[in-house]
């Protein structure tokens, strides 16, 4: 190793990889994600929590049910996972939805502009971007 992978210089940030193990929980393969979603998941995170993270990995495993369900939608999701998670991350989505500005809003409105959102949940909860 050398000093600039150190200090995170060159490779994936640290924090990417805390997003990989979440998203892995989950039961999908991190790289179905692409890294330019990551690093704005890890950016918003980041901003939600004022600059300084203070459990990233609480952080990570929060976010990422929310990113994974607005791509893979409620069937697959279901599939992976089973209906109380999927039922649990819905009830979450209605809230975001509702509030307009919450990181749970936010991350929704990241898998909409990332063209990465499942038509389904698209339609469910009718998304859009205005």
């Amino acid at each position: 190793m050398d000093i600039l992978s150190i200090f995170g210089i060159r490779g994936r940030p640290k924090e990417v990889h805390y997003l990989n193990d979440a998203i892995r929980e989950i039961g999908i393969q991190p790289s179905l994600v692409a890294d330019s979603v990551k690093i704005s998941v890890i950016k918003l995170l980041r901003e939600a929590e004022g600059g300084n993270f203070t459990d990233i990995v609480a952080s990570c495993e929060k976010a990422a049910p929310m990113v994974v369900y607005c791509m893979l939608g409620r069937d697959d999701y279901e599939e992976i996972n089973n209906g109380e998670a999927a039922d649990e991350i819905e009830k979450r989505l209605s809230l975001a939805i509702n509030s307009g500005d919450s990181l749970d809003a936010q991350l929704i409105m990241l898998t909409l502009f990332a063209n990465i959102a499942h038509p389904n949940v698209i339609e469910k909860f009718d998304l859009n971007i205005r």
